[in-house]
């Protein structure tokens, strides 16, 4: 056996040398060993370096998240991210927006003015509730604009088409488009909004006109009786059958509307009226199913508006004036005479005991007036009030019964109908007679 020592020279030698080589490995300084020695300091650094960036994302991300907590306990803050961050992203609104972008790019040269004459200023109104669209396309039919697309387009891609606002504008043919999108952001001039309801009539408006600052009672009032004298008269088809010194009672159409406090003139408040009753009804609307149209429609739909409190029952009470007008209703009934309590208090009224006073059954006889529908067939010679759109579409599109009377019940202002006399006597001692 070998002995365990290292007596061995030869045994000794080869160790000794071995040991040096691993030393050679090993050392710092070695020659052998530097490739080793730059990837390992690479490693730890990199090591080092990844943890130091944890870090720091860590105490960014805890900070944004904290920040973030006490504003929202402080209360909704606007903005908190990047606006032209967003606007740069990749989303369909952000393509969409490109695209016209780059559409109304190509059309620049549309945006110019439609004239380049010096045109006056006109008036143009926008009303409440218009959209964007209508409100290009009217821009377009009086004359503002030459392309309603464009100018539709032009509001997208600015972002107007959700800030235009109702009220009044002068407006001119020499604006460029960005001139009358940039106009319609601000009303011209100071303006209140007034509501007129449906059976009211010409006089009633003239003074809820004027208690609004917006115009005298009186200026109105000569304008709606002559109306033919009005340099807008010719617009309006609905008015083509408007006999020679009739007023416009009738068509004026109640509504929700803002006009110009201390309006220069009593064309400018008429226009709106006249404008939004050819808008909701038109000469097209007037063209009744029951034989009625133009006028006379308009005349029935105002003895409709102020019989009928319930909207249910007007295509009823519509339905009994129809039939007796169409001489259907020969029970106990003179010939085609409406009856109407209206017909008689509208000749009666004034503004001193009131536009629509009480009457007695005495009046019946006693009120002679060509509006009187007791004393005089058929229909009265004008409209009795200003009907809005359900009675109007009441006259249009009567029910179809065979209904010769009405009563009212008392309650709700509800009516009960009937067919016969007896039937309706039946109900005159049920409800109590009237008025």
């Amino acid at each position: 056996m070998h002995s365990s020592g290292f007596s061995d020279p030869f045994r000794r030698g080869r160790i000794e040398r071995h040991r040096q080589r691993v030393v050679s490995h090993t050392a710092p300084g070695g020659a052998a060993g530097r490739p080793v020695t730059v990837l390992g300091v690479v490693g730890r650094v990199a090591g080092i370096g990844g943890c130091l960036l944890l870090l720091i994302w860590t105490w960014s991300f805890l900070t944004a998240f904290l920040e973030e907590q006490r504003r929202a306990a402080q209360g909704p803050q606007p903005n908190l991210l990047d606006p032209h961050r967003a606007s740069r992203a990749l989303t369909p609104d952000n393509i969409e927006q490109w695209i016209l972008s780059f559409s109304l790019e190509l059309q620049s040269e549309g945006l110019q003015a439609l004239s380049e004459e010096d045109a006056q200023p006109r008036l143009f109104a926008v009303g409440l509730g218009e959209p964007a669209t209508y409100i290009a396309w009217r821009l377009g039919q009086e004359g503002f604009i030459a392309n309603t697309a464009l100018f539709n387009l032009y509001l997208r891609v600015n972002q107007l088409d959700r800030y235009l606002e109702a009220g009044n504008y002068m407006l001119s043919e020499t604006m460029t488009i960005p001139e009358i999108a940039a106009a319609l952001q601000q009303p011209s001039y100071e303006e209140v909004v007034v509501t007129l309801v449906e059976g009211t009539r010409m006089e009633e408006f003239a003074a809820r006109l004027e208690e609004n600052f917006v115009i005298g009672g009186e200026a109105f009032l000569d304008a709606v009786r002559t109306p033919q004298a009005l340099t807008i008269f010719d617009d309006y088809d609905f008015l083509s059958d408007l006999p020679p010194g009739a007023s416009l009672e009738g068509y004026l159409f109640p509504d929700t509307y803002r006009f110009p406090i201390n309006a220069d003139s009593a064309e400018i408040v008429i226009a709106k009226f006249l404008d939004n009753f050819d808008r909701r009804i038109g000469a097209d609307g007037l063209r009744g199913n029951a034989g009625l149209t133009g006028r006379n429609l308009v005349t029935l739909a105002s003895i409709v508006e102020r019989e009928a409190l319930l909207p249910d029952e007007r295509v009823l009470i519509a339905s009994v004036y129809v039939n007796r007008l169409e001489g259907l209703c020969r029970d106990e009934v003179r010939g085609p005479y409406l009856e109407s309590d209206p017909t008689v208090q509208y000749p009666l009224g004034n503004a001193e005991s009131g536009w629509w006073p009480p009457i007695q059954l005495a009046d019946y006889q006693r009120v002679v007036s060509p509006y009187n529908t007791f004393l005089n067939p058929g229909l009265p010679p004008a409209p009795i009030s200003n009907p809005g759109l359900l009675s109007l579409e009441a006259v249009r599109n009567p029910a179809n019964t065979v209904y010769c009377f009405f009563h009212t019940t008392g309650i709700d202002g509800g009516h009960v109908f009937a067919t016969t006399f007896a039937e309706h006597q039946t109900n005159i001692q049920r409800y109590g007679a009237a008025p």
